[in-house]
């Protein structure tokens, strides 16, 4: 019975992430657009940060609350996720074309702070203060970089309906409440499942926690496709990949060391290979093909298979 009852908890839990982050992305997006701010910088920056909120929540209650193999486990999880299912079912739908400067700069980014994420915890078997300041400093860095491509314009978003300036705050302000109070429902019952099933942290965090905290950026990847803004599907995924491993994990390990796992190495390494794979198939004529995103589903089928054989 009580096992039963976290299950509705969890579920009760992912909706509320879920909500939260669509009307936190919703309020965000609303303000941005008031200042006329590209699509691609409104997807790398607002629309990122609001999607990896979930990510960003769980990850930080759950290092404080001493599962911090959630944490590492959530992040890698959802990054493999993001890109080799989200992507991919994006562009099985729609073949999604690519900013220049996303092939060019955005995602060999990616790949380096992946590869720098798995050298730290590989090397030290915890992310501690150090690692943290190293995350955060190469996260001001690109924070710098995303202010200068706003400056430069572009193609700005569309307005669509105006909302009242009180109505988008409260959107926003309303939709982050939901995501901390949806995060801390997320964490305590994914882990007492976890427990009675004799999952680990890490293939749970891997596993179901990296599902639900990857589901707003699935309903914002697909949804930007469906109409037609594809900076903003592509943007979304880049950067929440890259807010949750220099904000998330920089911020998590900045409050409490973070345990490292020999076996996050190869969740690390297939995260780097998605990366990778992603920027040379889009790297000729910056588009997703859906060939491409055909085998990045077949991909994450063979990872979440090697998972569950290996639980």
């Amino acid at each position: 019975m009580e096992l039963a009852w976290n299950v509705v908890l969890l579920f009760i839990g992912f909706v509320l992430l879920l909500k939260g982050a669509d009307y936190f992305v919703d309020g965000a997006v609303g303000i941005a657009q008031r200042f006329h701010i590209p699509q691609i910088v409104i997807g790398l920056t607002i629309v990122a940060f609001g999607t990896s909120a979930p990510e960003a929540a769980i990850s930080i209650v759950a290092g404080i609350g001493g599962s911090a193999d959630l944490s590492v486990g959530n992040i890698l999880g959802s990054n493999i996720m993001n890109i080799l299912l989200i992507l991919g079912l994006t562009a099985c739908i729609r073949p999604l074309k690519v900013q220049k400067n996303t092939v060019r700069y955005e995602m060999p980014f990616l790949i380096g702070i992946s590869v720098l994420l798995a050298a730290m915890g590989y090397l030290e078997q915890e992310l501690t203060l150090s690692s943290g300041l190293i995350l955060w400093g190469v996260f001001l860095c690109f924070f710098a970089y995303l202010i200068t491509q706003a400056k430069k314009g572009g193609d700005e978003g569309e307005t669509g309906e105006k909302k009242s300036i009180w109505m988008i705050l409260l959107m926003t302000a309303g939709g982050l409440a939901a995501i901390v109070f949806g995060s801390q429902l997320t964490v305590d019952n994914a882990s007492a499942i976890a427990t009675a099933m004799g999952m680990t942290d890490r293939l749970i965090g891997l596993t179901i926690v990296a599902f639900g905290t990857s589901l707003p950026e699935l309903i914002t990847s697909v949804t930007a496709a469906r109409k037609g803004s594809a900076d903003i599907a592509i943007g979304n995924i880049i950067g929440s990949n890259i807010f949750n491993i220099l904000f998330v994990l920089g911020t998590t390990s900045l409050i409490t060391a973070v345990p490292y796992q020999r076996a996050f190495l190869l969740d690390g390494i297939i995260g780097i290979a998605a990366a990778a794979f992603l920027m040379v198939t889009t790297a000729k004529d910056r588009v997703l093909r859906r060939w491409a995103g055909l085998v990045m589903l077949i991909a994450y089928a063979g990872y979440f298979a090697h998972l569950l054989m290996t639980a």
